[in-house]
């Protein structure tokens, strides 16, 4: 894997370019990733917006939940190895790759019908996507941490981090009209393998503008690191480690030694729960027990969705400035929020009050995931951020997300709606407990200009 290997230069940007340069490249790599990473969005959870179609051939939802569980057990698994690989990878090949493998198994879920009828099938390709999807995440947080400075990273993650938020969202329309133009122009085709075919038909062209903008590293380029281009370091020493580490040196000196990797890691199991439990179960739920249709049903998805845009920058800039780079208190009071908004999710019948909780549970789940892989991303030297936000993966998709899909669709279909809701409203309470533990912890030490 030889192509993967992170490029270098001899070359030196001249001194009276390189701040030039610089801001040339911090927009042109940020917009890079943030257009690579919403494309992966594109193509993860069309697979809920057809589970109602599922249904109504024969399947029930415990099965469509356990197939549906293989993106989050392969997600998992993957975040955490390409975290590793991604940490000594050129991230201006390794995101786009990752996007282009996952729109061509989403084009096999749309072209090939076979593999919409047997749960063993679907299962299998379901756990490809989620094993490509897992490439998106480490090679971004490899760019922020190389061209984001300590003391700034966390208002620039956090606008990166809605990324997410703007391909589910345009996930959703782009997987309906597909829906739509299937059925109205294509014969011989079931009209819902269009959720798949469109949406990977514009990753694949996301795909590739994200690999025209992104860079490796300002280095790659002949510019000086970035905490000598903005003198901000993140300890007394002035230590970088800007040498490659080995694995063995990423894993055992850095990641697997830290607590507070631990404690995020155990707090993002629940709060995934949380956000997987209410999105990839919202069009299921709204058709079936409120009667909406499929395509007022993805309208909601979307508001749900387009919500954590605002939300993710708000708790950006709460944990910014009202808790001075403290992350643990603004999870704290943000998901205690949350589950009052999933209570009135549950009991709301209008479809205006629906819409509400969706909007209110969107806006401020997705501050909670941000704030996660921020405090991962800070906890550890900028070349183990892969690794390090790879492990809160992992136990955020293994067994959060897993449990949101195939534990929600058992307790759905054996005791009720209402069980789910209680099982996610306890979720919220025990993420809020573990973010408390992280009360006071503010990452890496800041040395700036201002404070010399």
């Amino acid at each position: 894997m030889s192509f993967l290997t992170p490029p270098t230069t001899d070359k030196v940007v001249p001194k009276g370019k390189v701040d030039e340069t610089y801001k040339r490249l911090r927009w042109q790599v940020f917009l890079g990733i943030f257009i690579g990473y919403a494309g992966y969005y594109l193509l993860r959870n069309n697979f809920s917006l057809v589970i109602p179609k599922l249904v109504d051939e024969g399947f029930s939802k415990t099965q469509l939940g356990l197939a549906f569980s293989a993106v989050s057990i392969a997600y998992g698994f993957s975040k955490f190895f390409s975290g590793i690989i991604s940490d000594r990878s050129n991230a201006r090949i390794f995101l786009p790759l990752g996007l282009i493998l996952t729109a061509i198994i989403n084009l096999m879920f749309g072209f090939i019908p076979v593999l919409t009828q047997s749960i063993t099938a679907m299962f299998i390709l379901l756990f490809l996507i989620g094993w490509f999807e897992g490439m998106g995440w480490p090679p971004s947080g490899r760019v922020l941490t190389h061209w984001y400075s300590v003391s700034e990273r966390g208002g620039w993650t956090s606008v990166w981090n809605v990324a997410h938020n703007v391909g589910a969202g345009l996930m959703a329309p782009l997987a309906a009209g597909g829906i739509a133009f299937f059925a109205a122009h294509v014969t011989g085709m079931k009209s819902y393998t269009g959720a798949f075919i469109i949406p990977a038909i514009v990753g694949i062209i996301v795909a590739v503008i994200a690999y025209l903008l992104i860079r490796d590293t300002p280095e790659s380029q002949g510019l000086p690191p970035i905490e000598t281009y903005k003198d901000d370091f993140p300890n007394e020493e002035h230590t970088m480690y800007e040498t490659e580490l080995t694995p063995r040196e990423i894993l055992f000196q850095h990641v697997l030694n830290n607590k507070w990797v631990w404690i995020i890691a155990f707090a993002n199991i629940f709060v995934y729960f949380v956000r997987y439990g209410i999105e990839n179960w919202a069009p299921a739920y709204l058709t079936e027990m409120r009667n909406i249709s499929l395509g007022s049903s993805s309208t909601s998805y979307m508001i749900y969705e387009l919500a954590g845009i605002p939300g993710t920058i708000f708790a950006g800039w709460v944990s910014d400035k009202l808790f001075k780079g403290r992350r643990g208190p603004a999870g704290v009071c943000l998901m205690l929020v949350v589950s009052i908004f999933i209570i009135m999710y549950w009991k709301a019948t209008d479809l205006a009050m629906i819409n509400i909780a969706l909007f209110m549970i969107g806006f401020l789940i997705y501050g909670p995931v941000m704030l996660i892989g921020l405090q991962a991303l800070d906890s550890v030297p900028k070349k183990a951020a892969g690794t390090a936000a790879g492990l809160t993966g992992l136990f955020g998709y293994l067994f959060g997300s897993v449990a949101a899909n195939a534990i929600m669709g058992v307790i759905v279909d054996h005791l009720g709606w209402s069980a789910g809701f209680i099982t996610i409203f306890i979720s919220c309470l025990i993420a809020t407990a573990l973010f408390a533990l992280t009360w006071n912890l503010r990452g890496q030490e800041l040395i700036t200009k201002d404070e010399k």
